[in-house]
């Protein structure tokens, strides 16, 4: 995945690192979800850390619901952020272990990220933040 250089990089919430570093040890996404736990991994480790009260409030996190636009094809699409097991296309609620979660988590109003998924690379813009837990002082979600 490659994300716009010019957008400075996002930290990720002190409230969302400790649920997603177990996901990415739980045996339960392992044979089926690794290259979207290693690119996770990856995301983790390179990020910085801030508390949940000092997120910047156009930075995508779990359980954010967020407008993206496809550049390819003009659409936008609108969901939640969420971990595996609450996944729900028909609800709109993303996982963070699909391309296009894994992609947005940590991106910034105004990013574009060009997103390989299995029918090759989406180019899509976050647009904008319709929630974000952090903002919003729904620290405990």
């Amino acid at each position: 995945m490659l994300m716009n250089p010019s957008l400075p990089q996002a930290p990720i919430s002190g409230t969302d690192l400790p649920r997603l570093k177990n996901l990415l040890h739980s045996s339960r996404y392992q044979s089926t979800d690794s290259k979207m736990l290693a690119h996770l991994r990856g995301e983790l480790e390179r990020r910085t850390v801030a508390s949940a009260a000092d997120v910047p409030s156009d930075v995508v996190t779990m359980r954010s619901r967020v407008r993206i636009l496809d550049l390819g094809t003009n659409r936008t699409e609108t969901f939640t952020l969420v971990f595996p097991e609450e996944a729900n296309l028909q609800e709109r609620k993303m996982s963070v272990l699909a391309p296009v979660g894994a992609a947005v988590l940590g991106a910034r109003v105004g990013e574009i990220l060009h997103v390989k998924v299995p029918a090759g690379t989406r180019h899509i813009k976050v647009v904008r933040l319709l929630y974000q837990p952090e903002a919003a002082g729904d620290f405990d979600l």
